[in-house]
């Protein structure tokens, strides 16, 4: 199996905050807005270089989704950026009268994603964006696994036409995706190769899985481990012709096990190839006050649950 190594951790919003600001010298239509929360989001960079471009909304994030909105009408291609809980939850009419069902290209960042914002708590670490927002006709919806691949993603929704969720998050991860690897919106990348188990992994869980791949490696269960990043439009092919040699599916999100990718996922084996399939995410519940780590561990959703996991589902075949 191919092992994934990496030499420094970097937080996923400083991937945003580095894209962003990559567009700011190559796109003159790319312009930022921000509820407040400069710092958090890393737009430091693209309003120091950019300043003409830049709107500073303040606490009022449905006024700067409506804003954002009408800044499309003119050509201009917004990135609305603040938490994802005030991103999806606080706004989500907004969004979805003035941008999904008009089709205004707007990309929405949110950062500060799931529970490994940490000691904040359960009123910020949102684990139900990615059900709000791949429920909304037309919107695509993209959760990327590190700082080069949020970065990647950030520069790839500039020149895609439609309104997009970009979710990240706000602790440092590990770097392990190639910097120059191509970004594709709706396309997974394969990451290892098995014949036992499948495992689908989406954000900070991809990292997790690797993990746990190496450890069920050792034990002698084979792990094809997949990265999907773009969650709506999901890549049907890629799970479909997984399965077919597996004949099992491990879903792992930092999401609500309700309305994530584990759903997504079992649709598409339901419509066509129903599969034993375990789920990796919360079980129905809010977050708490914690570190990063000590959350991943209590809500299931280390390396060692995706290993329970596996073992559960194989035992299912």
């Amino acid at each position: 199996m191919k092992k994934y190594t990496f030499t420094e951790k970097k937080d996923t919003r400083s991937g945003f905050g580095d894209g962003l600001t990559e567009l700011g010298r190559t796109n003159p239509n790319v312009v930022a807005l921000c509820a407040d929360l400069i710092g958090s989001l890393k737009m430091d960079q693209f309003i120091k270089e950019n300043p003409e471009r830049f709107f500073q909304i303040g606490i009022a994030e449905a006024n700067m989704i409506g804003i954002a909105a009408g800044l499309t009408v003119g050509g201009k291609i917004p990135f609305t950026g603040t938490f994802a809980n005030f991103s999806t939850g606080r706004v989500y009419d907004q969004i979805r009268q003035s941008v999904a069902y008009s089709g205004k290209n707007v990309k929405i960042c949110a950062s500060h994603a799931g529970v490994t914002l940490g000691e904040d708590g359960a009123t910020h670490q949102i684990l139900e964006d990615i059900g709000l927002m791949k429920m909304l006709p037309g919107m695509t919806v993209i959760n990327p696994c590190d700082y080069n691949q949020t970065k990647a993603a950030t520069i790839a929704i500039a020149d895609f036409d439609g309104p997009v969720y970009l979710r990240f998050g706000r602790p440092k991860v590990p770097v392990f995706m190639p910097e120059d690897a191509k970004f594709e919106i709706g396309k997974g990348i394969q990451l290892t190769e098995g014949t036992d188990v499948t495992i689908v992994a989406t954000g900070h869980l991809v990292w997790e899985s690797l993990q746990a791949a190496e450890k069920l490696e050792a034990e002698g269960i084979s792990v094809e481990v997949i990265n999907i990043h773009t969650i709506k439009p999901l890549d049907e092919e890629i799970i479909l012709k997984s399965v077919a040699k597996t004949g099992c599916i491990v879903t792992a999100e930092e999401h609500n096990k309700y309305g994530g990718l584990g759903e997504s996922v079992a649709r598409c084996l339901a419509t066509n190839t129903p599969t034993p399939q375990e789920f990796v995410a919360t079980n129905d519940t809010f977050g708490e006050s914690g570190t990063p780590d000590q959350l991943m561990a209590k809500y299931g959703l280390d390396a060692n649950a995706v290993v329970k996991a596996v073992k559960k589902v194989i035992s299912r075949k």
